[in-house]
């Protein structure tokens, strides 16, 4: 495969990118802990010596657990905390391996991240939540959902993965091209075109999240975190929900950004997002859909008031 084709490829696949104008960022992040949230973080050692990172915020009866996607982190949620805080209790984890969370060689499968789900709301004791997640946090909901029915009220589920199903080939085409020094030696300029990929149009305020995906390639814990991407990217692959979408028994709302430029995949899959958004909510016995115009993948962000508004509706 060409090099300038793996670019590409990589830019459809990784999920936290975005449009940045020509500003420069020296790397001076010596751990991915140095991260700067906007909220206060915490953490809790669960099994494996996982040390999960997480941040806390609201007082509401009910419990919003954030799960954000590839590549991502606990900050692509700020905008749903900062409006949703007010009326819910609302958490938001960093996944193993991403964040300021532990990195070690976890097998990046859906069923190994939603062990790690049910084991923190165990040990935060929060009993039934409502899971909100992202592209690949949206497939870990569905997967923990399934498996963990009893700890689920509802889903949230924002352009979520999973919804297409890949034969063996295609799955080897994903392994090929997604390689560890293929996400560590990504240039400035490869980052800054992966990024726009999803948006529709980048707010000016999404900026700092390719000035932390630039300057955290010189933490010492960045080799890792490459390695959690590939690894997340067979488990997406391997695992796709779509023939378990009628498992799913609990409410859901499921929003996509009609503009999403990552699902479906453009190199295997051709049509509008509307279509696989379609095919998927409607296996789903009680999920709601909607469609945001002039929207992308991080719809959550770049359309925030909307999202966070259909959210409110969907758990009066």
């Amino acid at each position: 495969m060409k090099k300038s084709a793996k670019y590409i490829i990589i830019a459809i696949i990784c999920l936290v990118q975005i449009r940045g104008n020509a500003q420069h960022y020296t790397s001076v992040m010596k751990s991915m802990k140095d991260l700067v949230y906007n909220y206060d973080s915490k953490f809790i050692s669960l099994n494996n010596d996982i040390e999960l990172s997480y941040i806390e915020e609201g007082s509401g009866n009910e419990t919003i657990l954030f799960i954000h996607g590839l590549g991502s982190y606990i900050p692509a949620w700020n905008k749903n905390v900062e409006s949703l805080k007010d009326f819910y209790k609302c958490i938001a984890i960093d996944l193993p391996g991403y964040g300021k969370s532990s990195k070690e060689n976890y097998s990046g499968t859906m069923e190994f991240y939603a062990d790690v789900i049910h084991e923190f709301c165990q040990k935060k004791n929060l009993g039934k939540v409502i899971l909100a997640g992202h592209s690949m946090g949206g497939q870990i909901s569905m997967v923990t959902a399934i498996k963990y029915p009893t700890l689920v009220k509802k889903l949230i589920l924002i352009a979520p993965a999973g919804f297409e199903v890949f034969n063996k080939g295609e799955k080897q085409w994903f392994r090929d091209v997604m390689t560890v020094d293929g996400v560590r030696l990504t240039t400035v300029e490869n980052i800054r075109l992966n990024l726009a990929y999803n948006f529709y149009q980048m707010p000016a305020d999404a900026e700092f999240m390719v000035k932390d995906r630039i300057e955290m390639r010189g933490a010492t814990d960045f080799p890792a975190y490459c390695y959690a991407i590939t690894q997340s990217v067979k488990g997406m692959v391997d695992q796709a929900v779509f023939d378990f979408l009628p498992d799913i028994k609990q409410p859901a709302l499921c929003i996509f950004g009609e503009n999403d430029n990552l699902i479906p995949n453009r190199f295997l899959n051709g049509g509008p997002t509307r279509k696989y958004a379609e095919k998927g909510a409607s296996r789903m016995p009680n999920c709601s859909l909607k469609l945001i115009p002039k929207a992308g993948h991080f719809v959550m962000y770049e359309k925030s008031e909307e999202v966070n508004s259909f959210i409110r509706e969907f758990l009066r």
